[in-house]
């Protein structure tokens, strides 16, 4: 036995078994926090927990599952031992007992995941294309007289269709267009079903379906050619497919989708109890309503026979009412009459007060006045112009140079007809003029004498 020695350098701190297995934990969850795993399943228990335990192997290992119960119950159909599945979910560690384990969200069969990829895939493209649009989806008739089948011929569906149309409806004629619903050469056969029935000229509504069965089953369904198939039918499609779980690209392209072939028969055949019951109480009601009309005439008519009076009563009533009338149509002519000639009367006082005659003497008698009081003002006017102007002639003949020249005064003014009021206007040599009353003067100066002032 060899003993190796170490030294204290290196010796680290331990982990305690707790603390390893919990880190391994958080290390496992964040690496592997979304996976993909495909494997066998074996060991499936599911105590009263609801939760489910079991192995998922193939060749060479395997890996402890877990899958609780909040998740489980999505799933549809219970696994069974030697299933190959597909899970998703995150690998843990149970740090309790230290295995490794996967925690698992969801499972499905091996095969449906491309599937599943495919059905989403052709969804979105046929939804961009406006194939699933309300505006797209046509009436389903009320009355179907002929309804088409798309299905098999050998399957439950057309037994379970056949069977509600015999007890609901069974005048409504019904026609197989026979096709495979699950393998390689359904979605051709489905295909061509569906055109030859757009080819049959009195179809009412056409049924295209079958029963339940896998993803796999049903693929024919999730088809694009079978979609293309089902949008460009005049006639209008009704799709019930599987069970009430199941959903198929058909479903959307269709005008309606049934949870099942059985509910379409029901959604295209009216209830010939429930349409005998509605017949029934419209013919109920139109008895009502012709009993309820014929009494209300009876009583009119025995209403109209107890105002009918006598022939001889009408005609003496009618006559007294044409002799009211007459008397009545004299008295307003005798009236209109008056009024009339009122009116007249008033007209002709009124043509008489405007009349040209009239108008033209008070226009004369108006002018002769007014020339009277014209002259008069004009006299008076005149009087008192004439004074005031014998005043205003004083006062200017009292201001006039001309006046004060005739007192004895004259007026010197030089050659320029300015008048010389200063020595300083003039000197000595100056030709002036002199204004006396009767004329003027011609002289020179001769001599500037400031003392030689009129006192």
């Amino acid at each position: 036995m060899t003993t190796q020695t170490y030294s204290n350098q290196d010796i680290r701190a331990p982990f305690s078994v707790t603390d390893l297995n919990h880190q391994v934990k958080n290390l496992l969850e964040i690496s592997f926090a979304n996976v993909w795993v495909q494997g066998e399943i074996s060991n499936f228990s599911r105590p009263s927990s609801g939760h489910w335990y079991f192995t998922l192997k193939d060749e060479k290992a395997q890996i402890r599952c877990a899958m609780f119960r909040n998740k489980n119950l999505k799933v549809k159909s219970l696994p069974g031992e030697g299933d190959k599945l597909v899970i998703s979910g995150r690998v843990s560690l149970y740090t309790g007992r230290g295995d490794y384990q996967l925690i698992v969200d969801t499972l499905q069969p091996a095969g449906r995941g491309n599937l599943h990829q495919a059905f989403e895939q052709l969804k979105k493209k046929l939804l961009k294309e406006g194939l699933f649009d309300e505006e797209n989806k046509r009436q389903l008739p009320s009355f179907p007289k002929h309804i088409g089948i798309v299905t098999s011929p050998t399957g439950a569906a057309i037994r379970d269709i056949i069977s509600v149309f015999g007890r609901r409806c069974p005048m409504i004629e019904l026609t197989l267009f026979p096709a495979q619903v699950q393998g390689e050469d359904a979605a051709k056969t489905l295909v061509q079903a569906i055109r030859s029935a757009n080819e049959v000229p009195d179809l009412d509504a056409l049924i295209v379906g079958r029963g339940g069965g896998s993803l796999e089953d049903l693929w024919p369904f999730n088809e694009e050619s079978v979609a293309r198939a089902i949008f460009a039918s005049t006639i209008p499609i009704v799709s019930a497919v599987g069970h009430e779980t199941d959903f198929t690209i058909a479903d959307f392209v269709a005008d309606s989708r049934a949870p099942t072939p059985s509910a379409a028969a029901e959604q295209l055949s009216p209830d010939q109890q429930e349409l005998a019951q509605t017949i029934d109480n419209l013919e109920q009601r139109l008895e009502d309503a012709l009993e309820r009309y014929l009494l209300s005439k009876s009583r009119i008519i025995i209403s109209l026979t107890e105002r009918l009076k006598p022939p001889e009563t009408m005609l003496s009533e009618k006559l007294r009412h044409v002799q009211d009338l007459s008397r009545r149509l004299m008295s307003s002519l005798q009236q209109r009459l008056e009024l009339h000639k009122n009116t007249v009367d008033s007209q002709l006082q009124t043509l008489r007060i405007y009349s040209p005659l009239h108008q033209i003497e008070a226009k004369q008698a108006r002018v002769t006045h007014l020339h009277t009081r014209m002259a008069n003002l004009t006299g008076r006017h005149l009087a008192g112009k004439n004074e005031q102007f014998a005043i205003t002639l004083a006062k200017l003949n009292a201001m006039s140079p001309l006046h004060t020249l005739a007192r004895g005064y004259s007026a010197v003014v030089d050659k320029e007809n300015r008048i010389i009021k200063s020595l300083s206007q003039t000197e000595p040599g100056q030709s002036i003029k002199v204004f006396i009353e009767d004329g003027s003067i011609g002289a020179k100066v001769t001599e500037l004498d400031p003392s030689g002032r009129i006192l």
